[in-house]
């Protein structure tokens, strides 16, 4: 049996790899179906929620992938990608105070994520939390010393401090990257 675009219907897990698949070809639209599809194999599967709210919050539909999120956590309460993702989401909606509870949840279980801690500094930032989002950022780099976007983040924070030696080092740093 194949679906539309030919993919072999099959087992839970090569529904979800081909939805995987589809997803970071920037085809969710084209994935949320097989992620539908396997978790009619395996609906008690966390991962496969989290993918089809990747999927979902691809597609721009964001309240549908916070309640695929959100079940993927009432299974697994400690995936901190879930709860990162919520968090993503509900900054990009505007909801700071949901997107701060969910990126500490995050915290709480993967507390070495220099992602997590970079974007809980945007939202410091975002409020004018300068200092707050310094340190975020600061801890974001001790664990990744080569991580653009909190570098970046931080020379503006630095700035925004009126650290222009810091902000002017950071800069020097920057010039030298080559992102990825």
């Amino acid at each position: 049996m194949e679906t539309a675009d030919g993919i072999a219907a099959g087992t839970a897990l090569s529904l979800n790899d081909s939805g995987i698949a589809l997803t970071e070809a920037k085809r969710p639209f084209d994935a949320i179906p097989l992620f539908r599809q396997a978790l009619l194999m395996e609906p008690e599967n966390p991962l496969l929620w989290f993918n089809l709210g990747i999927a979902q919050q691809k597609s721009g539909a964001y309240e549908d992938a916070l309640v695929s999120f959100q079940h993927a956590l009432s299974i697994d309460h400690t995936l901190a990608d879930a709860w990162l993702s919520m968090g993503l989401i509900n900054y990009e909606l505007g909801r700071f105070q949901d997107a701060e509870t969910q990126y500490r949840n995050a915290l709480q279980h993967d507390p070495s994520s220099p992602t997590v801690w970079n974007n809980v500094g945007v939202l410091h930032f975002a409020e004018g939390k300068y200092n707050d989002a310094r340190s975020c950022f600061e801890e974001a780099l001790r664990l990744s010393p080569e991580f653009y976007d909190a570098l970046f983040n931080l020379r503006d924070t630095c700035s925004e401090l009126g650290d222009t030696l810091a902000a002017a080092e950071f800069d020097r740093v920057l010039s030298s990257y080559t992102k990825l």
